[in-house]
């Protein structure tokens, strides 16, 4: 069982910065391959960004390539998103979740955090 707590949302002005982060429990966080997903109102959750497990491969959705980046430290249990240049429509709950599998399916996780909410101003 891993337990995922996401924290570091907030409202932000376009092209501003935020970094969020994702507190994993346990010991075994190093044998799970990392992702963030979010969803906006009315619509689907999307996949953002991914890492394997060492964290030496990293995938993007062509969305945000560029302008996130995803890292994690298995030392502290730690994911992170850092997301630079953030526009408008980066607005959504954003989860962290974890996976057996490197995947960008949201069906490959199985594990969720509850969540945190990024608000970029137009």
């Amino acid at each position: 069982q891993v337990q995922l707590v996401e924290s570091g949302g907030g409202l932000v002005q376009a092209g501003g910065s935020l970094r969020l982060s994702c507190a994993a429990s346990g010991r075994t966080f190093s044998r799970y391959a990392m992702g963030w997903f979010r969803q906006a109102p009315g619509k689907e959750r999307e996949f953002v960004a991914a890492i394997n497990l060492s964290g030496d491969s990293t995938y993007y959705a062509d969305s945000v390539k560029g302008r996130f980046t995803i890292s994690r430290d298995n030392a502290k249990n730690t994911v992170y998103l850092q997301m630079n240049s953030l526009k408008f429509e980066d607005t959504a709950v954003y989860y962290c979740a974890a996976s057996q599998l490197y995947s960008v399916f949201a069906r490959r996780y199985d594990y969720w955090g509850q969540g945190t909410q990024v608000t970029v101003s137009s």
